[in-house]
């Protein structure tokens, strides 16, 4: 079938798929049938200025302009996606007169604009059909909970936006299906001298938390399944929920007290790098977890030197475990993860170890969990050999090659992949 026998809805979704602005006007030029689907099909359209160079050639006003006449003549945007992150401040007006023309239709807002002034983004597009927003370097001041509503809002994300903890709790309250909440690098102004956040909603299924700095952080959210904070300092972070947490990740973070609450017994994926915990009081915390799938200890410290990580108990609370990553650290000699006991670990079949200071006695520690793990298919080995700079550190490294090529001898199903920095 030749394109002129397509039916215009068809060539609309061709254009949406496009996406990018500069494409679908290009797209749309090809005959009239196709500016009709431009003009009356098209629901996603995005200018964003790393897509195209010319961009960054055009002056703000003119750039303005094109965006104005590009947007007013569809009719129906579902998904509309303005990101100018090195373009110079957008006037206020014309941006108003974006979001007032596609508010009625549109489900898809990704916004990343700063404007002179700052306008209030949530009056333009609230009582509408939003089902996604996501805002970057905006503010966000006086949330109105009695007529800024977002019935349809499923996932909202705030990048770099100042708000005051006031606003953002507010915000999640007039947002009843709330699904998804992404938070980076928030600018958060505070009511009192403690910088506490309390932030709660009976619908939210995953958190993602990053660059945040609080005294207290206290998420009660009875659905949530996903919950990764990155590269936070928080004295006390607290979640209460009905024990629906399927995901637990953190990564680089800095925290005094963690609670995730007792019913962690749905608990399928623990990821934790770089982070300083109380192993016994962490244990504590997930050893209820007997769906466990997934573990992940990563260059994680211990505050008690002498605490240490055995098999034994990893095999026992844990029997369904099927991806183990661990990477090993030395202290006064002794491994942080030892090999105590002598229970398999019947169901893992993927084994990630790493080091970050190599030694003689990594290679024992991997052939250590080769002999306990039957069942496994793939060994992936990371390691740090930037920092291998003597002879003797040389040395090591060889070593430590010869003797998995020996081993791997005797485990010629395993499949071993080595990943260096």
């Amino acid at each position: 079938m030749g394109m002129e026998y397509l039916p215009v809805e068809v060539i609309g979704n061709i254009l949406s798929r496009l996406g990018a602005a500069r494409d679908v006007v290009i797209a749309s030029a090809t005959c009239r049938k196709w500016r009709e689907a431009w003009r009356n099909h098209l629901h996603t359209i995005s200018f964003n200025s790393n897509d195209w160079t010319v961009y960054h050639d055009l002056t703000t006003s003119r750039l303005e302009i094109l965006i104005t006449q590009t947007i007013l003549q569809t009719t129906g945007l579902q998904c509309l996606s303005i990101i100018m992150d090195d373009v110079d401040e957008f006037s206020a007006a014309p941006v108003i007169s974006w979001l007032m023309y596609t508010r009625e239709t549109l489900r898809q807002l990704y916004y990343n604009v700063r404007t002179t002034p700052n306008i209030n983004i949530l009056e333009k597009c609230g009582r509408q059909k939003l089902e996604v927003l996501s805002l970057a370097h905006n503010s966000i001041a006086g949330v109105e909970p009695s007529y800024q509503k977002f019935p349809c809002l499923k996932s909202l994300s705030l990048s770099h936006v100042s708000i005051s903890a006031l606003d953002l709790s507010l915000l999640l309250t007039v947002c009843p299906k709330i699904e998804s909440l992404v938070l980076i690098n928030l600018d958060i102004a505070m009511s009192d001298a403690q910088a506490t956040m309390e932030l709660s909603s009976p619908s939210l299924k995953e958190i993602y938390v990053d660059a945040i700095s609080l005294d207290k952080f206290i998420l009660e959210a009875d659905s949530l399944e996903k919950l990764h904070l990155k590269d936070c300092t928080l004295e006390v972070f607290e979640l209460v929920g009905k024990g629906t947490l399927r995901l637990l990740k953190i990564d680089d973070v800095s925290v005094i007290h963690l609670d995730i609450g007792e019913s962690t017994e749905n608990l399928e994926v623990v990821d934790v790098s770089n982070f300083t915990i109380m192993w016994a009081k962490f244990h504590h915390m997930i050893s209820r977890s007997s769906k466990l799938r997934r573990l992940r200890l990563w260059g994680v410290v211990f505050d008690d030197e002498d605490e240490v990580v055995d098999l034994e108990t990893i095999s026992l609370c844990f029997p369904q475990l099927s991806h183990l990553s661990l990477c090993y650290d030395l202290r006064d000699g002794a491994l942080q993860y030892g090999l105590q006991g002598t229970s398999q670990l019947e169901n893992v079949v993927v084994l990630e170890l790493g080091w970050t200071v190599i030694s003689d006695l990594f290679s024992h520690w991997v052939a250590g969990l080769l002999e306990r793990c039957p069942n496994l298919r793939k060994l992936v080995i990371y390691g740090v050999v930037s920092e291998v700079k003597t002879h003797e550190e040389c040395q090591l490294v060889a070593n430590f090659t010869s003797s998995i090529v020996r081993l791997m001898r005797k485990y010629m199903h395993v499949e071993i992949q080595f990943e260096y920095e």
